[in-house]
């Protein structure tokens, strides 16, 4: 496998976009941990292979355990996920696969039982910033296994 063709280097203009919604991520105060769940459970869905490997070591470095790591991609079955992490894996599975399981009003009032008005915003740009980067990785076919996080744990 070969990366076809380095993205941020081609077109530095529109990954410094990308960039700032990763920068936005760190501003919308929640908690680490949960974005990592959101960027795997995402990544899962979309077959990506780099983020994968990039955000499941991400969450390790966070603290995150190999057991709910290891699970996410059944959350529904297992009792280690609190509810408002379930309701935002969820609202992660709608948005990713919007074309055919949409966003309706039972999970956007499940999600605002957990989060405010600008948490369901942030929420989503969350996500979609996720499938964005699983789009570009995938298109530019990003080879996994070399990416280490900057904290370790």
């Amino acid at each position: 496998m070969e990366q076809r063709i380095n993205a941020a280097q081609v077109a530095p203009e529109a990954y410094k976009i990308m960039l700032q919604f990763e920068a936005y991520a760190k501003k919308t105060g929640f908690d680490t941990t949960l974005i990592e769940l959101i960027k795997i459970r995402a990544s899962q869905i979309n077959g990506c292979a780099y983020c994968l490997d990039m955000h499941t070591k991400d969450a390790r470095a966070f603290g995150e355990t190999e057991q709910r790591i290891y699970c996410l991609n059944a959350w529904r079955e297992a009792p280690f996920y609190s509810d408002a992490e379930r309701v935002v894996l969820e609202l992660t599975e709608a948005v990713t696969l919007v074309a055919t399981s949409r966003v309706d009003d039972e999970l956007y009032k499940k999600v605002r039982a957990h989060f405010d008005e600008k948490q369901y915003v942030d929420l989503v740009f969350l996500i979609n910033t996720i499938n964005s980067w699983n789009r570009l990785s995938i298109a530019m076919n990003n080879v996994p296994g070399d990416y280490q996080p900057a904290v370790k744990n």
